[in-house]
């Protein structure tokens, strides 16, 4: 049954044809299992070349298991995260960080969804006192929750102002190619060039069927990581579906042309949306998410017909992304839908 695209999430969207391609092209034969094969091999080199030569990069099912093993890897029980009050790993990862990694998290008010060094600052204490958490890493998202990015500058105060107090940076990269194509930058500037620590790097939402990618700085230790990622039950038996769709995403730019898709038809949308009456856009569109207040009247049966989630509800707040199948015949007829709404509203 063929079903509308709609807005609820980028997550939704199905995999991009040269992503199918890629998975075919590896389904045969026999090759060693667990990533000891040459697809991962290949998907571990071109990660480097998008991201620097002396990374470390491992492969794991979704993105909640990147986030999770990535702070798991340099904390102990007794450390604590801080991150901001919308970040995923707070509110939309059901306490797995704080089950599986044991630590604390310090979520910090983030009003456009970006941490800064005065908002960190009150936590960054108790260091060396027994009967406090003791701060470990600051864990930012890239493009954060509310659609905003950080520049690259911005990341290297956060790193280097976290650095100084021995601490790690990491970044959730859930949608960090949209973050890049929407600063027409590469992936390695925005991450370990301005002083990222651990970086989770987004497949699923940029037209992936599975599978993130973790990585970590070349001076993190990862000699136990192996260990840590087969108990997180994240040790694919057949790696190479995972590789060989990273593979595809990172040559001849797929991750990009897929994300600037996605950014463009946010803009659009935007752009149709400010143009009818009794809806208001309450947040800048940088990425390709966007934030509008609605009349609530019309949010059920604008729902029954495009599914989108409601970010706010007290403040009937919606939150609608593209993807990078998202169409401007797909943008039309919702518009032409919720202005009908509106009208009849009135």
């Amino acid at each position: 049954m063929k079903q509308p695209r709609g807005f609820a999430s980028d997550n939704n969207a199905g995999v991009h044809p040269l992503i199918m391609r890629a998975l075919r092209s590896v389904n045969s034969g026999h090759v060693i299992a667990y990533g000891d094969d040459p697809w991962t091999a290949a998907a571990v080199a071109r990660l480097r070349e998008h991201f620097g030569a002396e990374v470390h990069p491992f492969f794991v099912y979704n993105g909640t298991a990147a986030n999770v093993l990535g702070l798991s890897a340099v904390t102990r029980s007794f450390h604590s995260v801080i991150c901001a009050a919308s970040a995923h790993i707070q509110v939309d990862e059901c306490g797995a960080p704080e089950k599986f990694a044991g630590c604390k998290l310090l979520p910090v008010p983030a009003p456009d969804g970006k941490l800064t060094i005065e908002a960190i600052r009150p936590h960054l204490h108790g260091f060396d006192f027994e009967h406090h958490s003791q701060p470990r890493v600051v864990s930012i998202t890239q493009a954060t929750e509310l659609g905003t990015v950080y520049t690259p500058h911005e990341i290297r105060r956060l790193a280097d102002f976290v650095h100084g107090y021995g601490m790690l940076l990491h970044m959730d990269g859930a949608r960090l190619a949209n973050a890049a194509v929407a600063q027409n930058t590469d992936l390695r500037t925005l991450t370990f060039d301005a002083g990222a620590d651990i970086v989770s790097f987004g497949g699923t939402k940029n037209g992936l069927m599975f599978g993130e990618a973790l990585l970590f700085a070349a001076h993190i230790d990862i000699t136990q990581f192996k260990y840590l990622r087969k108990q997180g039950m994240q040790l694919a038996s057949k790696m190479r579906f995972i590789a060989a769709q990273f593979e595809a995403l990172l040559a001849n730019d797929l991750w990009r042309r897929n994300a600037t898709h996605a950014n463009r038809m946010a803009l659009y949308l935007a752009q149709r949306i400010r143009a009818l009456p009794g809806v208001r856009i309450t947040r800048p569109v940088e990425a390709n998410a966007v934030f509008v207040i609605l009349p609530p009247a019309i949010i059920p049966p604008l729902q029954a017909e495009y599914f989108f989630y409601l970010w706010d509800e007290t403040q009937f707040e919606a939150r609608l992304m593209t993807a990078f199948d998202t169409t401007k015949a797909d943008i039309d007829h919702f518009i032409a839908t919720l202005n009908h709404l509106l009208m009849n509203n009135q």
